[in-house]
């Protein structure tokens, strides 16, 4: 009941808007199809509030706002691909909080709605946490992709837990096939895919505060449970576990590294990675048919629920009117996830749309796998400083698929650290 009461509200606000409308601008990194999708969104929220709407797209998005605010000539919303950019503005004064019961609204209504909410909350200028971002578009990185009629014609069925997982790991092994394809290849950002596994692991092996204190430095890098976490991942990465050997992971690059799923016979049988990985799939692969995905599953032994790691745009108030607190109310509504929803591409956590809606059934099915975590975390990588989420944790994965030593890796990462401090 709290709910529709809350989207209630919201509605007679946009209506109440029509009587004193206001120029709205919106900044965010969409250009090309995307663009074109969210200016029908605005569109709609246009329409339905009376508000001049206009967006504006780059590829410089980062870079830009910071210019744009320091200048005070921000937009009134800016979409923010990370939330470590937004929580240095916020920590500026750049950012508006949003309006009170939001923070209620989006615990109430989006799964693992608390997530959502400290993702988005950051310290102001006066050191006081509030809440300055609303999650909107998502994308998930918690999956496995396979083809099913490899797993047909060996009878293997879709691991439910990840004893399961390891499990028909070992199986494969002993029908003489093997499990896994890994690339860490991307150019001059190789070791990337790996931050990605050791995050989903820290996940899977750790309380969801762990891994904050983690991705925060608040407990080193070279703390036991990521040295765990990287020897996890090891694990995955022997050499009868991967196509190639050890030795030719960190030589591989990404976008290959699925290609072995289609060859005859296989060179391996599952691919883990994020969801858009299909458009490095051999030309014309339909996903739902000739491949498909299943969630990275937890361990059933640690009682951790389902974690879920993945990415997002949050949307913040740059310049404040009336018109930016009334979009972020639209936001709230079914139709503006819908409307993206019935285009592709889109994922969400509202557990209020209407499921149907979306585009096709993979898309259907990879957001149920969203809608039914119980935690989600934002790539830890891009939310640690850049010299070591985008710099020392990247080599040093690729060190350790070499053979390096974890405790050995981890120590240096977290030296690398200390170093910016």
């Amino acid at each position: 009941m709290k709910s529709k009461l809350y989207l209630g509200a919201a509605a007679i606000a946009l209506t109440a808007g029509t009587a004193h409308a206001e120029s709205l601008t919106v900044f965010g990194p969409w250009l090309g199809p995307d663009q074109a999708i969210v200016e029908e969104v605005l569109a709609a929220f246009a329409e339905s509030s009376g508000h001049d709407v206009s967006y504006v797209g780059s590829d410089s998005f980062e870079q830009q706002i910071v210019v744009d605010a320091e200048a005070g000539s921000a937009p009134n919303i800016a979409i923010f691909p990370q939330p470590g950019l937004a929580s240095d503005m916020a920590s500026r004064g750049f950012l508006t909080p949003l309006e009170d019961g939001t923070g209620d609204w989006i615990t109430e209504n989006y799964a693992a709605g608390e997530s959502w909410v400290n993702l988005g909350s950051y310290a102001g200028p006066d050191g006081e946490e509030d809440l300055y971002g609303f999650f909107y578009k998502v994308d998930v990185k918690s999956l496995v992709w396979y083809v099913p009629e490899n797993f047909e014609d060996m009878d293997y069925e879709v691991p439910q837990t990840m004893e399961e997982l390891k499990a028909l790991s070992e199986q494969m092994i002993e029908d003489g096939e093997t499990p896994w394809c890994v690339g860490l290849g991307s150019g001059g950002a190789t070791g990337w895919p790996a931050t990605d596994w050791v995050e989903d692991l820290m996940l899977r092996t750790q309380p969801p505060e762990v891994y904050d204190q983690w991705v925060s430095n608040e407990m080193p890098f070279d703390d036991p449970a990521v040295v765990g976490a990287i020897e996890e991942f090891g694990w995955f990465i022997q050499d009868d576990r991967v196509a190639g050997g050890r030795d030719a992971v960190a030589a591989t690059d990404f976008r290959d590294s699925p290609k072995g799923l289609f060859d005859t016979p296989p060179q391996c049988y599952m691919h883990r990675q994020a969801s858009f990985i299909p458009a490095f799939f051999p030309e014309g692969t339909e996903v739902g048919l000739d491949a498909d995905f299943f969630y990275f599953p937890a361990y059933e032994g640690e009682d951790l629920g389902q974690p879920v790691l993945g990415a997002g745009t949050l949307w913040a108030i740059t310049n404040e009117n009336e018109a930016a607190h009334d979009l972020i109310s639209f936001l709230q509504t079914p139709e503006a996830h819908e409307i993206w929803m019935a285009r592709g591409g889109f994922l969400t956590p509202f557990k209020g749309v209407d499921t149907s809606k979306f585009s096709d059934e993979p898309t259907r099915k990879m957001n149920d796998i969203l809608l039914e975590a119980t935690t989600f975390r934002f790539d830890g990588s891009d939310l640690m400083p850049g010299g070591v989420g985008a710099g020392s944790f990247w080599t040093g994965m690729v060190d350790y698929a070499g053979g390096k030593d974890a405790e050995a890796v981890a120590s240096d990462i977290q030296d690398s650290w200390d170093a910016l401090k």
